[in-house]
């Protein structure tokens, strides 16, 4: 794939069977044009972020390789949530399906729409874990290892599940 990046997806779900939606969410990555999934991490159960009145979370993190442009990829993104029952009803809240564009190669991307690094990305345990079974001496665009930020975030109320 001439010109493709490698391109990081944050996965999570804590509705509607939240193992499957991640199976179902995994598959279409793989179906994505112009894109090929290189790899996937284990599926971890976490805390919610936001609000407590919900379930736990699954999350895990893909690799993508892709030549679709960052915003192109996003809608694909999108789509696959839509497509999956994701509704937006309160900041942090539950849904069926969260896939957040974490990493698109060493780009910073910052856009009304959309901005790269992810937000959050370096303080959060149940994206840096998964993230470094991918990529154990990733930098991210910073300059920072993940080996460092791993260091300075706990796993607390991290616990890695094996895949079916």
């Amino acid at each position: 794939m001439s010109g493709a990046v490698k391109a990081y997806i944050g996965l999570g779900s804590n509705l509607a069977d939240p193992r499957g939606q991640l199976a179902l969410a995994i598959a279409a990555l793989g179906r994505l044009p112009s894109s090929r999934l290189l790899s996937v991490s284990a599926f971890y159960r976490s805390h919610p972020m936001g609000p407590q009145d919900q379930p736990d979370y699954l999350n895990a993190v893909a690799k993508l390789q892709t030549t679709l442009a960052a915003e192109a990829l996003l809608d694909a993104l999108q789509a696959i949530e839509q497509s999956q029952g994701r509704v937006r009803e309160r900041r942090w809240g539950p849904r069926t399906l969260d896939l957040d564009l974490l990493l698109y190669g060493v780009q910073r991307i910052d856009t009304p729409r959309l901005q790269v690094p992810h937000p959050g990305l370096l303080q959060r345990n149940f994206v840096l874990y998964p993230l470094q079974e991918l990529e154990p001496d990733l930098v991210f665009p910073s300059g920072e290892s993940i080996k460092e930020c791993i260091a300075s975030c706990s796993p607390e109320g991290l616990e890695r599940l094996d895949n079916p």
